[in-house]
C-alpha cells in the first residue's frame, strides 16, 4: 500500500498486448498529429507580444533557446514512447519508475495542460471565426461571441450598456464539432488534423516565402535592442537585451506545448516502440524551423516596435500592401486553432483512459465505444465541461494554469528518465536519449526556470489545485489502484 509504489514493466506489456483501441497511427500520422497540436494561435499571435515588447528582431533567438529547451524534454519523452508506448504521456512514465503518487500528481495537473489548454484554445478559436466573419460583411453580436465579463468590457468602450446576459456560442459550438469527430474515431479524427495541418502549413510557408520578398534588413538592425526595464501589470521585466531574449523565450515556450501529446497516441499507433520517438522529436523540430523563419520575416517586414501585437501576421502583411493575403492568413489561424482543440482533447481523454485502466480513476473513463472503439463517455464528458466553461468564463489568466500542468509535466519527465537508467538499466531500450543525464538535468533546470517566471496568483491556484489532487488520490485512488491486487 505504498505511495510510492511503481507499476511493474510486464502490466505495462499486459496492457499493450490486450490493448482494445484502433492501431491505425504511422510515425508521418503521429508527427502530423505533433504539429497540429503546436502551430496554432501562438505563432499568429504571441510573436507580435514577444517582439515588441521583449527581444525586437532577436526573436529568433527566443524560439532557438526555447526551441532547444524543448528539446530537452522531447528527447526524454522519447526514449520512454519506447520503454512504455501506452496511453498515458508523462502519467505512466512516472508510474513506470517514480511511484503511484508521484505518477497521480502529474495526471492531475496534465488535466490543467489538456482541458484548460483546449479551453482556452476555445475562446481564442471563437475570436479568430469572428474576425473571419467580419472580412466577409458578417458581424457577429458582442454578448454572442464573449462571455459576460468580455462584453461588459467591450461595450463599455462603446458607451453602451452592459448586456445582462453573454454566451460565447462560436467557442461552445467548435468544442462539440471536435467532440463529435473525436467520439466517431481516431481515424476520423487524423484524417480531419492532417487537412488541417497541410492547410495551415502551406499558409506558414506563404508566409516566409511572400513576407521574405518585403524584408528590409535595416529593419534587423540593432538585432539585439538596448535593455532596458519596463512595467507590465504591475511586475518589473527585462527589456531587449539578452534579458529581453531569455524574457521573450519564456513566453514563446508556450507555443511548443503540444509536441507530448504525441504520446497519448501510443494506444493508436502501429508501431509505438519507434514511430512514437520519432514523432516526438521531428513534430518539434520542423516546428521550431518555422516559427525562427516566420519570426525573421515578421521582424524584417516591420520595424519590431510597429509590430501589432494582437494580429501581428496579418498586421506585417496589411502593412505592405497585401490585403489579400490578410484573408488567407486568418483562414490559417482559424484552422490551425481547430487542430490544436482537436489533439488536446484527444489527449486528455487517453490521459483518462491510461488513469482509469490502473483503477486510479473510475471504470467510466476507460469504456469504449462498441462500434467507434473510442472513449466516447469520457470524450462526450470533457466535450461537455469545456463548451460550458469556454461560453461562459473570461479565460485570459487560464492559460498560465495550462503552462504550469505543462512544465511540471517536462520536469518530471527529465527526473524520471534519468532514475529508471538507474534502476532499471537492462530494459530494452529501441531509442536512447544522448548523453541522458546532461539532458535530463538541463531539461529540469529550463523548465524550472520557466515556472519562476509564473505569477503568484496562478502559484496559489496551481497550489490549491494540487491540495485537490493530493485529497482525491487519498480518498479514493489509492484504495481503487489495480497495485493492491498484486
Amino acid at each position: 500500500m505504498s505511495i510510492w509504489r511503481v507499476k511493474p514493466v510486464s502490466a505495462f506489456e499486459a496492457d499493450m498486448k490486450k490493448n482494445d483501441l484502433k492501431r491505425i497511427l504511422t510515425k508521418w500520422g503521429l508527427t502530423s498529429l505533433g504539429i497540429g497540436a503546436i502551430i496554432g494561435g501562438g505563432i499568429f499571435t504571441l510573436t507580435g507580444i514577444a517582439a515588441h515588447d521583449y527581444a525586437g528582431p532577436a526573436l529568433a533567438l527566443s524560439f532557438v533557446i526555447a526551441g532547444i529547451g524543448c528539446l530537452f524534454a522531447s528527447l526524454c519523452y522519447a526514449e520512454f514512447a519506447s520503454v512504455l508506448p501506452v496511453e498515458g504521456s508523462a502519467y505512466a512514465y512516472a508510474y513506470g519508475t517514480v511511484g503511484e503518487l508521484f505518477a497521480w500528481f502529474i495526471g492531475w495537473n496534465l488535466i490543467l495542460e489538456y482541458m484548460m489548454g483546449a479551453t482556452t484554445v476555445a475562446v481564442a478559436w471563437s475570436g479568430y471565426f469572428v474576425k473571419l466573419l467580419h472580412l466577409f460583411g458578417i458581424d457577429f453580436p458582442i454578448w454572442l461571441c464573449n462571455d459576460l465579463t468580455t462584453a461588459t468590457e467591450k461595450y463599455a468602450e462603446l458607451g453602451q450598456a452592459a448586456p445582462s446576459f453573454a454566451f460565447n456560442l462560436p467557442a461552445f459550438l467548435i468544442t462539440w464539432i471536435v467532440t463529435y469527430i473525436l467520439v466517431k474515431g481516431i481515424k476520423e479524427a487524423a484524417k480531419t488534423n492532417n487537412i488541417i495541418v497541410i492547410i495551415k502549413v502551406a499558409v506558414v510557408l506563404f508566409v516566409i516565402i511572400a513576407g521574405a520578398f518585403y524584408i528590409d534588413t535595416a529593419n534587423w538592425q540593432p538585432f539585439i535592442p538596448a535593455e532596458k526595464t519596463i512595467l507590465i501589470d504591475g511586475v518589473e521585466k527585462v527589456s531587449f537585451g539578452f534579458g529581453g531574449v531569455l524574457t521573450a523565450a519564456t513566453i514563446v515556450f508556450f507555443a511548443y506545448i503540444g509536441f507530448d501529446a504525441v504520446s497519448t497516441q501510443a494506444g493508436e499507433a502501429i508501431n509505438p516502440k519507434k514511430d512514437v520517438p520519432f514523432a516526438i522529436v521531428a513534430s518539434l523540430v520542423i516546428c521550431t524551423v518555422l516559427y525562427i523563419l516566420v519570426s525573421l520575416v515578421l521582424t524584417g517586414m516591420v520595424p519590431y516596435d510597429q509590430l501589432d501585437k494582437s494580429a501581428p501576421v496579418a498586421s506585417a502583411f496589411s502593412e505592405n500592401g497585401i490585403t489579400w493575403a490578410v484573408f488567407i492568413i486568418t483562414l490559417a489561424a482559424t484552422a490551425g486553432l481547430t487542430s490544436v482543440m482537436l489533439v488536446m482533447m484527444l489527449g486528455q481523454t487517453r490521459i483518462f483512459l491510461g488513469m482509469a485502466k490502473d483503477g486510479l480513476l473510475p471504470n467510466f473513463f476507460k469504456t469504449l465505444h462498441p462500434t467507434f472503439k473510442t472513449p466516447h463517455k469520457s470524450t462526450i464528458l470533457v466535450g461537455g465541461i469545456i463548451s460550458i466553461v469556454a461560453a461562459l468564463t473570461p479565460i485570459n489568466k487560464v492559460s498560465e494554469m495550462c503552462s504550469m500542468g505543462t512544465l511540471l509535466a517536462f520536469a518530471m519527465v527529465c527526473v524520471a528518465v534519468m532514475i529508471l537508467r538507474v534502476k532499471k538499466p537492462e530494459l530494452e531500450r529501441p531509442y536512447k536519449t544522448p548523453a541522458v543525464y546532461l539532458v535530463g538535468t538541463l531539461g529540469v533546470g529550463f523548465n524550472l526556470f520557466l515556472m519562476y517566471f509564473v505569477r503568484k496568483e496562478t502559484w496559489i491556484a496551481f497550489i490549491v489545485w494540487g491540495i485537490i489532487g493530493i485529497s482525491v488520490y487519498f480518498l479514493y485512488s489509492k484504495k481503487k489502484s489495480n497495485l493492491n491486487q498484486l
